[in-house]
């Protein structure tokens, strides 16, 4: 499996899933549509360069405690369409997708083995929500000394603030490598 992929690159598209991302969906993130072209030429640049691509979804249990300690309404729950990853995106063969049940992709899934069984160092994370799911990965990621990057370009936050708030978090705290969209300058 090594021989797949460069061995070095990974690239995690977290929660890019129907219900974040249709209008409408239980948990509509509107900014997840506005970021879709570029993140799927994202994905076509790492399928091209032999980086790993790894889907982190969301992948609820029927009346996962989540739902009433967050107040969060039912969303990607398994086995329902709104769980799937939206079309535009869709795995191809090669691609492997992780099931999370909370915020980071690292929490009670097989990410770290697997992406050390590939020899991946380096992940660059995209997909939404900024101070959410991205934001709890990159901590799990920095703490198990992967070399993290996150473009502002490829992920999606509910809101400017919170948004920003969670890349600069990222990069001062984590020592995420944030690229920040072309004009704009992090917050001091």
């Amino acid at each position: 499996m090594k021989g797949e992929t460069s061995g070095k690159k990974a690239l995690l598209v977290i929660d890019m899933l129907n219900d974040f991302v249709r209008p409408g969906s239980p948990l509509e993130v509107p900014e997840t549509r506005a970021i879709l072209p570029a993140l799927r030429r994202r994905i076509a640049k790492a399928r091209r360069e032999k980086e790993l691509v790894v889907y982190v979804c969301d992948a609820h249990r029927k009346n996962d405690p989540e739902f009433a300690r967050m107040g969060w309404p039912p969303h990607a729950v398994e086995g329902t369409p709104g769980a799937g990853v939206v079309s535009a995106l869709a795995p191809e063969p090669g691609d492997v997708v992780v099931e999370k049940r909370t915020y980071s992709g690292f929490h009670g899934t097989p990410l770290h083995f697997l992406l050390r069984r590939y020899g991946i160092r380096s992940l660059t994370l995209s997909g939404c929500v900024t101070n959410i799911c991205i934001l709890y990965t990159a901590a799990d990621a920095a703490m198990r000394g992967y070399d993290t990057m996150v473009d502002e370009r490829f992920v999606a936050g509910l809101a400017p603030d919170t948004h920003a708030f969670a890349l600069d978090q990222m990069e001062r705290v984590l020592g995420v490598r944030v690229v920040r969209r072309p004009g704009k300058a992090p917050r001091r």
